[in-house]
């Protein structure tokens, strides 16, 4: 694969203001609470949910860049530039944080965050001027992941106006406080689960959560709607193992994912998001976008740690898409196609 020049404006900008060094470690049984266990396998790679956005777009062989703050000869960076991702680091005096993720044999996932290096105010300042002037030209900008200590639950909301009249497309993949904050702020692309869409949408999640483990999506394509019709934003749900919906003002889909066989869930819905930013920039029609991001979040899922998928990791065709528009469910299990030309950005 041929990669863009990293020096050129990117289609895609992520900002991650929480990164991490990810460390996965898998094990041969499930994880025992107070026992001594001993890994098979151990994985240190560059995270943090828009560091894998950026990772999965570039190996699609479009142009993304990585804004993070991380100082200079930090580790992260380090492994970023290891895997040739183009990035912009805010300097900052501190190591980025390292995440813990237990794998089980069948593929569950037991995750240990810690909080991230602070903000001061000035940090805050710069780093918001660092995504402004990164986002010139750009087709997308997508917001990602928690916030952290020092950074208020408006942040992403700030974020967000100020890139208003920018020309670009703005997408938010974050949860609680900080979700709920953006539902005025106009963005273009919501990426909630289920449980992230509970929240912003003030339901309780276990319904929800019930519905989708017995086949019933009524619910959850309902709290969607609800959703985009509070934002104006399309609204992708990501449903684990179940597949995806998309909902638009043009309609609703909801795609079911191929059969694999689960290694691990980290990364999932980034390769979920960032498929669907593939496919948008491509041009593809809004089934065929939720069919990408429904085989890229698959694919992530059969890999071991957050190892980005590549397009030879798709399968495509295994996506089942069907319609839930108001005038009746209609089977997409159509060829997918991929149009050439992309369509014209909307100026906010």
């Amino acid at each position: 694969m041929t990669r863009p020049d990293p020096d050129a404006v990117p289609t895609i900008l992520t900002v991650t203001a929480n990164p991490s060094l990810d460390r996965t470690l898998e094990l041969p049984a499930p994880l025992h609470r107070g026992g001594v266990q001993r890994a098979t396998a151990v994985r240190a790679e560059p995270g943090g949910k828009g560091v894998n956005v950026a990772r999965v777009v570039t190996e699609a062989g479009l142009h993304a860049r990585a804004l993070l703050p991380a100082r200079t000869g930090d580790p992260l960076l380090t492994a970023l530039d290891a895997v040739a991702l183009p990035y912009v680091a805010l300097s900052t005096n501190s190591d980025v944080r390292s995440n813990i993720t237990v794998v089980d044999p069948d593929g569950t996932t037991t995750k240990l965050n810690v909080p991230g290096v602070p903000f001061d105010a000035d940090g805050a300042r710069r780093f918001l001027e660092l995504i402004v002037a990164g986002a010139a030209g750009t087709r997308w900008v997508a917001l990602c992941g928690s916030l952290p200590p020092g950074l208020p639950d408006t942040w992403y909301r700030t974020v967000i106006d100020e890139l208003a009249g920018q020309g670009c497309r703005v997408a938010v993949d974050t949860s609680g406080a900080p979700l709920s904050a953006t539902m005025n702020g106009h963005a273009d692309l919501l990426k909630p689960n289920e449980e992230e869409l509970a929240e912003a949408t003030g339901l309780d999640p276990a319904p929800l959560v019930a519905a989708t483990a017995r086949g019933d999506h009524a619910p959850v394509a309902a709290a969607a709607r609800t959703l985009a019709e509070r934002t104006g934003a399309t609204v992708l749900v990501t449903l684990g193992a179940a597949g995806a919906m998309l909902i638009t003002e043009a309609g609703a889909w909801f795609a079911t994912p191929p059969p694999i066989v689960p290694r691990s869930t980290v990364g999932a819905g980034d390769a979920a998001l960032a498929g669907y930013l593939i496919a948008e920039s491509r041009g593809d029609t809004e089934p065929e976008r939720l069919r990408t991001a429904v085989a890229y979040g698959s694919a992530a899922t059969a890999l071991a740690g957050t190892q980005p998928p590549t397009p030879e990791h798709l399968d495509r065709r295994g996506v089942h898409v069907v319609d839930l528009t108001p005038d009746g469910p209609r089977s997409r299990a159509t060829p997918p196609t991929n149009p050439i030309t992309p369509p014209p950005i909307h100026r906010r």
